[in-house]
């Protein structure tokens, strides 16, 4: 696991969460703190593994980190303000911090797409009643930079979408970005090849079957770069090592919001 200088990161952390917010990034019209400053408190409470109310604690005890934050004492959020605050940023809050951390890496343009999962540490009560069944983990698709290891973009999914209908949607939303994809045969199918070649990405993608045509077809696809697919595999494993296979949060919309945040942290 990788040591982290705690104020070197929320330093660095701090200036990600303004730019994610851009214009938005100061106080609200109704008052209260900067909206930057609960990007950073949700940051640090991932990266060092405190409970909401662990770190109300810990921000009134450490002037370090209250300075980082700008914060007075008297001005440290309870930690219901802090649950409550998570709910507050939208999606595509997260996805740009995601992003946005993960363009301080070299961009290669070549990404690997894949799937994982992460367990449920509560279930949705939510789901739960809407499908009548216990679901466990949540299926999470991802696009990762080949070179730098940085997951540039996901996509969460509750009823575990098949991997045809999920790569496609987070390849489409990076598609400027983007050189080539590579991804294993359960993402094959020719409308997601097709689709691909529309947005100029070049699709590195196995086929399924064993004739002579797919057996050429794939080692062609292997020696242009496929093989650098377990990069995907290689960021997942360093997440779960350091911030866990599991998420905390009750509900699904904020389980959803949870892994987006660890990938950035």
């Amino acid at each position: 696991m990788v040591e982290v200088d705690l104020l070197d990161f929320l330093r660095k952390y701090k200036q990600l969460a303004k730019q994610a917010l851009g214009t938005d990034a100061g106080k609200p019209v109704e008052g209260g703190l900067a909206r930057w400053k609960h990007l950073v408190i949700h940051g640090y409470r991932l990266e060092d593994g405190h409970s909401y109310r662990e770190t109300e604690n810990r921000l009134q005890c450490f002037s370090e980190l209250r300075e980082i934050l700008e914060l007075d004492l008297n001005d440290v959020p309870d930690y219901s303000t802090i649950y409550k605050s998570f709910d507050r940023f939208d999606m595509t809050v997260w996805r740009a911090l995601l992003r946005i951390s993960a363009e301080q890496h070299p961009q290669s343009g070549h990404v690997a797409l894949d799937s994982t999962f992460f367990e449920r540490g509560h279930a949705s009560q939510y789901y739960l009643q809407r499908s009548d069944r216990d679901i466990q983990k949540l299926k999470v698709t991802t696009l990762t930079d080949t070179e730098s290891l940085a997951v540039l973009d996901l996509q969460c999914s509750i009823h575990w979408k098949h991997d045809v209908k999920a790569g496609p949607q987070v390849v489409r939303r990076n598609a400027d970005d983007l050189l080539s994809v590579a991804a294993d045969k359960a993402f094959h199918s020719w409308i997601t090849r097709f689709e691909f070649y529309t947005l100029d990405v070049d699709p590195l993608v196995l086929s399924q079957g064993s004739t002579p045509e797919i057996v050429g077809h794939n080692a062609l696809i292997r020696d242009a770069g496929y093989s650098q697919r377990w990069m995907a595999e290689t960021s997942y494993s360093s997440v779960k090592r350091s911030l866990g296979s599991a998420v905390r949060a009750h509900f699904w919309y904020r389980e959803f919001r949870e892994i987006i945040l660890k990938f950035a942290v």
